[in-house]
């Protein structure tokens, strides 16, 4: 667990590091207060406060200056990285074991996520046969830490009339969820982009399906994509 900072719970600041390393992505690029504060649904006034603290720590979480953003330093992604584990184990298990729905399970997560021990993270694990992704298609850290590298982008990016598949869908909104379910739009489903206005609206043809489906910007952000097996990546737009 992180060491304690006065005034701090252990809850907020595994929130924090694990916006950051959400946020940073596999470049790993500085990212915000203002990006933090709307992640977390904070004041962002409040988020430099916080940031400061977890770069006073010894060692620090993070590495920060004012106005260029903040970044993880190696034991702030170790922590991030373990609770970015409990948290996509826990939505599987949720998921998979006890039958909640994949709209339901982000917020279930985030509140245990702090809480389970590292024998129950294990057993967990063992339960549920080392799984590699959560139920939206996130990949889950090994447990020495290490996050699969994948190149995926978003369908909003994806070229017209290449075939892809979706490799992962963003947690963060039920009602987006529900909607991406009932259009059957889940992880390891293939996907034409056939037409569209990337500004307006995106239309797609859903595996095998006659019928083409027109997508909303708001919900096609959603959705991530890579390229099938027997597909070569195409240039980003």
């Amino acid at each position: 667990m992180p060491p304690k900072i006065r005034g701090v719970s252990t809850e907020s600041t595994d929130d924090y590091l694990k916006a950051i390393l959400e946020l940073s992505g596999q470049e790993e690029v500085r990212v915000t207060s203002n990006a933090i504060a709307h992640h977390l649904g904070i004041r962002a006034a409040s988020v430099t406060g916080m940031l400061q603290k977890l770069a006073s720590l010894r060692p620090p979480f993070v590495k920060y200056e004012k106005h260029h953003g903040v970044r993880l330093t190696e034991a702030g992604k170790c922590r991030a990285l373990e609770v970015l584990r409990h948290h996509r184990l826990l939505e599987r298990f949720l998921h998979d074991v006890l039958d909640y729905p994949w709209d339901e399970v982000h917020e279930e997560a985030e509140r245990l996520e702090h809480f389970i021990s590292e024998r129950l993270e294990d057993r967990i694990a063992a339960k549920l046969g080392d799984p590699d992704t959560d139920p939206h298609g996130h990949p889950i850290p090994e447990r020495n830490g290490a996050l699969p590298r994948r190149e995926e982008v978003s369908l909003l990016k994806w070229v017209c009339g290449v075939p892809g598949v979706i490799s992962s869908v963003s947690d963060r909104d039920p009602a987006a969820l529900r909607e991406l379910g009932r259009l059957g739009l889940m992880p390891g489903v293939c996907l034409h982009v056939e037409a569209g206005n990337r500004s307006a609206s995106v239309l797609v043809r859903i595996g095998s399906n006659i019928e083409l489906v027109r997508l909303s910007q708001k919900l096609a952000r959603e959705i991530s994509v890579m390229a099938g097996p027997d597909t070569l990546a195409p240039e980003r737009q």
